[in-house]
């Protein structure tokens, strides 16, 4: 067996880069080249920073040490760690809104012109904005499994679990006063030894978010799921991705294998960039709107 794992995987920001200065002719042109056809879209964590939402990328978000699996698996005081900064921070994210970006998404579904969405982002904003196909990548904060017994309950019947448990844990953190806000539904706080954690119910095993970790595979269903979806499409649209992982890029080169262009509007640079038909640099929430 390999060895556990445990040293923190280490996200910097992407180099900054200028937006396109000529963004509303490419528009115009990405308009001409999608019409007629059904599209479907991509998204990352680029399409959700309008809605207040941080990711790991963008130039100039600090850098990130992530929760690996390893991590998550190796021992208890991770997953004490993990869940308190959960705790303090999944309302942010449950309380967040769709921007302009994700209400275009939704409108272009309804005209018929998007066939579908496969995000990576566990947020459920296009969910909120009204997108019906919607294939969750990477699973979704709203939901919380048993790795024993696979028992499902939602993140809001946990909360009412830890809240009476963790009441003077988090009277001390917020006595400090404001709390940054990570991705991936939790804040930055170092000391979390007094947090009490919940096991499952049913068959007291390990409680997990829904959600697939850095490390971690997505399922085969799923995977397969999402590449019907690209067979099914006339053309993919990647938004606010930037490729990193491959999760995401298998999809466009999928597209690419067969024969489907693909468009890719984000800002700084993908590892996608040399398969795309076009590349815009520029926010997705404009972009979209200007679609529409």
């Amino acid at each position: 067996m390999d060895e556990v794992r445990t040293r923190p995987v280490q996200w910097a920001p992407a180099q900054p880069t200028t937006p396109d200065p000529d963004l509303p002719d490419r528009i115009d042109r990405l308009g001409e080249l999608l019409s007629g056809g059904r599209t479907l879209a991509l998204t990352g964590a680029g399409i959700s920073t309008d809605s207040g939402i941080p990711d790991y990328r963008s130039p100039g978000t600090p850098a990130r040490a992530p929760m690996t699996i390893d991590m998550f698996l190796s021992t208890a005081e991770f997953r004490r760690h993990y869940w308190a900064r959960n705790h303090l921070g999944w309302r942010h994210m449950d309380s967040a809104l769709p921007n302009a970006g994700h209400r275009a998404l939704a409108a272009l579904e309804r005209r018929g012109a998007l066939s579908g969405v496969i995000t990576q982002n566990v947020d459920m904003l296009h969910l909120k904005a009204g997108n019906r196909a919607v294939l969750e990548l990477h699973g979704s904060y709203g939901r919380v499994r048993c790795l024993r017994c696979d028992h499902q309950i939602s993140r809001h019947h946990l909360a009412d679990l830890l809240e009476p448990a963790n009441a003077d844990f988090v009277s001390r953190i917020r006595g400090r006063g404001a709390i940054e806000v990570a991705p991936d539904a939790d804040v930055v706080v170092a000391d979390t030894t007094d947090f009490t954690m919940i096991d499952c119910q049913v068959c007291g095993g390990i409680l997990k978010p829904d959600i697939v970790y850095f490390g971690e595979s997505v399922s085969k269903s799923v995977v397969t799921q999402g590449f019907s979806m690209v067979d099914d499409a006339d053309a993919l649209l990647v938004l606010g991705s930037s490729l990193t992982v491959m999760s995401g890029l298998r999809f466009v080169r999928h597209a690419r294998r067969t024969g489907k262009p693909v468009f890719i509007v984000n800002r700084g640079h993908t590892r996608g960039d040399e398969l795309a038909t076009m590349k815009i640099d520029g926010p997705c929430s404009q972009v979209l709107t200007s679609l529409v």
